[in-house]
Order: C-alpha cells, then structure tokens, then sequence
C-alpha cells in the first residue's frame, strides 16, 4: 500500500482503536501489532493543505506558503492566550469563527505526569489520545479558544501544560485522581478566574465540579526501555516488529515513529 499519510484517526475503546490514512485507504493499524511492518518514504512530500509538492515539511505537512498564510499555522494556535481575532487581524476569519470563536475545553490529562490543556469541545476525546494520555478530566468549558488560553496560563503556574514524551512511550502514567487536582489549582487560581468570568460574563466560563474522569488504555504489547526516534528525513526506510501504538506513535522493536511529525509524506506500506 502506497500514499501520502496523515495523523492516524482514533475511536475511544478499549484499547483504542487506530486507523492509518494511506493514499486514499484507511489501514486498521491495530490488527499489526505482533507482524513485521516495513514503511519506506518515497522521496515526496504533498502539503496536507493545498497538495502541492513541497522539498521540506513545516508545521506537520505544509509546504512554506500554506505555514506562512493559514490561520491554522498561526503562532496564536500554539500560544491561545494571543488569540487576535476580535482585534480583526486573523488571517482567515472564516476559518477563525470555525475553529477558535467556538466552545472550548480546559482539561487535566495524565500522560507523563499531570498537566493543564486546552482543547475544542469537538475534539474530545481525540485531542486526549493524540497526546497519551491514560487518564484526562474537563474542568471548564468556555465560550473561546483566547478565553481558554487565559484560564490556562493561570493554571499552568500550579500544575505542568507539557507532556514528557519519552516517558509517556516508556509506560503508563501513575494513575492519580484528578478530581483532586482540580479543585486544588481552581483553588489557587480562583482570583484570575473569577476576573476573567467578571470580564467575559459568568456564562462563558463555566466550571465543570461533575465532570467524570475519562480512562484510556492504548493497543500496547512491550514498552521499550529506551527510546529511539525514528525519523523519514534521516533514513528512507524504517522496519521492525510493531509492538503497540500510543498517542501518534507507532512503537517498534527499533525505535519509535511519530505519525503526525510526517503528514504530507509519501510512504509505502508493506507487511510480513
């Protein structure tokens, strides 16, 4: 099987279920783990925007002037906190009111240890997947991705907003009662918070005191002990025994494949 490929697309199961866009066909990647996979890079890369052929990858998958114009490729969607749509400077305002003047999520997620997160409402519980997590909770919903950023900053001077991925790949997180965590960092943060719903209205900010923890098991057979990261831009070719996917990772007997890192790649596909 030969194609570009894009980020794998999830199902929340037990354990997950993930399929791998190749070409025009979906592969269930779970059904490989166990078998020797081979993925060689074909030498092309299609921007996942606009398709054109491109010699280097920004941003996973964009050719340089997709990176340099779309709105998704803004700086504001790494940091929400600089949001500028209201101020009318977004690139795409369309693409603005779709993606980021819609509900959104503040959420703890246990990965690699705790940490604050953000997320929209329609990404739930991809966005907790795609980073491998195996425990998350919302604690707030809100009206806007900027309104979000700000709760997050708060939040993340008491609790971490990164994921270790190394140690994320080597095992499960020690899992924790989350419940516990949020109410101690809303605590904490309970002055900004409460000047962000003075400034945005009660309603477009509300706390989530009911919401259930979510637990995530990921199709895994071996942790490795150490981690290698394989990389297309390096070697054309990557083969060995696939022995569990987590988060956007393929997890083989030689190393680990970050998925996501490389949309827009030609790869070909064979199993033995």
């Amino acid at each position: 099987m030969k194609g570009n490929i894009k980020k794998m697309q999830v199902e929340l199961s037990t354990p997950v279920s993930y399929q791998l866009p190749i070409g025009g066909e979906l592969v269930k990647i779970n059904d490989l783990i166990g078998k020797n996979i081979k993925l060689e890079y074909q030498g092309e890369i299609n921007c996942v925007a606009c398709g054109k052929k491109t010699k280097k990858s920004f941003a996973q998958g964009h050719c340089y002037p997709c990176f340099r114009d779309l709105a998704s490729c803004d700086m504001c969607i790494m940091k929400p906190e600089t949001c500028h749509y209201e101020a009318g400077t977004c690139r795409q305002p369309e693409w603005g009111e779709q993606h980021c003047m819609q509900e959104h999520y503040v959420y703890l997620a246990n990965s690699s240890g705790v940490k604050v997160g953000i997320t929209r409402g329609t990404q739930i519980p991809t966005r907790w997947i795609d980073q491998g997590a195996g425990q998350a909770l919302p604690i707030f919903k809100v009206a806007t991705r900027l309104q979000s950023g700000l709760i997050e900053i708060e939040l993340k001077k008491h609790v971490s907003d990164r994921t270790d991925w190394r140690k994320m790949l080597k095992a499960n997180a020690e899992p924790m009662d989350l419940s516990e965590v949020r109410d101690r960092v809303v605590a904490e943060s309970s002055v900004v918070i409460n000047e962000l719903k003075q400034q945005f209205g009660e309603e477009a900010i509300q706390f989530l005191p009911d919401a259930e923890q979510v637990e995530i098991q990921y199709p895994i057979e071996n942790y490795p002990e150490k981690i290698k990261s394989l990389n297309f831009d390096k070697q054309e070719c990557v083969e060995g025994i696939m022995q569990g996917i987590k988060g956007q990772y393929l997890i083989l007997d030689c190393g680990v494949l970050n998925i996501r890192k490389f949309s827009g790649y030609n790869i070909e596909l064979q199993v033995s």
